[in-house]
């Protein structure tokens, strides 16, 4: 069993996920929050606004940012799953992640709680995605068969399934969670991780 600061390789392509068994499917995507690096919780809100060189190979977001990434991303997925299960002929629009990171989205600080900082924000995002996740864990346990094979279009992407959209938002935590990892062990200065 992995710790959790334990590097991982990245995660197979989103197609290749798409080809586990529904069953093995729900139950890789029911880990998705598991997956982030805790310690970034021990990190002060100067290591977590951390941005990065291109050059680090590890990605450019702070921490935060990235965490709020995911959060956002989490909510954006869940939206569509459960559109795509209700609706025909949905039509899923572009995601541009910048724009939201640009326009101040992920600053979040908590007020009032005695915790205002950056800390207490990417609690606020891991908690997002745990409670998501396992609402729609019971809910993916309980579709019919027919409902894994409905499509919808991306505007960008194209044509996906439903199980092809579960295995992309599966994808997502686990693709960034890899370079999270990176990130804190460079922060921590571990040169072991750097390129």
């Amino acid at each position: 069993m992995e710790t959790d600061h334990v590097m991982r390789e990245p995660t197979p392509h989103f197609d290749e996920l798409a080809q586990l068994s529904n069953r093995d499917l729900i139950d890789r995507f029911a880990i998705g929050v598991e997956r982030i690096d805790k310690r970034v919780f021990e990190f002060d809100d100067e290591m977590l606004d951390t941005a990065f060189l291109e050059s680090a190979g590890v990605g450019k977001w702070p921490a935060r940012v990235l965490i709020g990434h995911l959060a956002e991303c989490e909510v954006l997925n869940t939206y569509r799953l459960r559109r795509l299960a209700a609706e025909d002929g949905v039509v899923f629009d572009g995601f541009e992640p910048d724009s939201y990171i640009d326009n101040g989205l992920y600053n979040l600080k908590p007020q009032g709680s005695g915790e205002e900082s950056a800390r207490a924000a990417c609690g606020a995002f891991v908690a997002t995605i745990h409670t998501l996740r396992a609402w729609n864990r019971d809910w993916l346990n309980s579709i019919p068969e027919t409902t894994w094979e409905r499509k919808g279009m991306h505007a960008v992407r194209g044509e996906f399934s439903f199980k092809r959209l579960l295995a992309l938002s599966t994808w997502h935590i686990e693709y960034h969670a890899y370079f999270l990892t990176k990130k804190v062990e460079l922060l921590l200065g571990n040169t072991a991780t750097q390129p």
